[in-house]
């Protein structure tokens, strides 16, 4: 007894009628346009990227003129006594802080506190720097360690 063979046909081809054409157009057109219409909740959120910032940018350096890694930096407004942020550098040594834009005067230190170099001698803060802000602008410093 033999089995019968099945015979494969190929596909038969899929040809869109016209109400599948309109289907598919509307449902690219609002793909498209999706996108571009902005939902009612989006137009009532203020966007925090959008407001306007000023930024400290600077580098640690210590004593041999090497950037130094994991140096804790403090920044305070001129007319207060108690830092605002702290933040630690990087490992070339750079950090970099956000502040409000407008007319200000700031402060910015190395505090060393419990801080190891990595040859094990004792470091010596340097002078704070003064950073005057005018607007939205971006001010470069150097905090050199002694």
């Amino acid at each position: 007894m033999t089995t019968p063979r099945l015979h494969r046909t190929a596909p038969t081809s899929w040809s869109p009628s016209c109400s599948d054409s309109r289907f598919i157009m509307g449902m690219l057109l609002l793909l498209v346009y999706a996108g571009q219409i902005p939902s009612a909740s989006a137009q009532n959120k203020p966007d925090k990227h959008k407001t306007p910032y000023a930024l400290i940018f600077g580098t640690v350096w210590g004593p041999d003129n090497r950037p130094l890694y994991a140096v804790k930096v403090k920044i305070r407004r001129a007319d207060q006594k108690k830092a605002k942020w702290e933040l630690y550098s990087n490992h070339t040594g750079e950090f970099a802080q956000r502040l409000p834009a407008g007319p200000a005067d700031y402060v910015v230190w190395a505090d060393l506190k419990g801080y190891k170099s990595s040859d094990g001698r004792q470091l010596q803060p340097g002078d704070e720097v003064k950073v005057h802000i005018d607007n939205d602008e971006r001010a470069d410093i150097g905090l050199h360690l002694k």
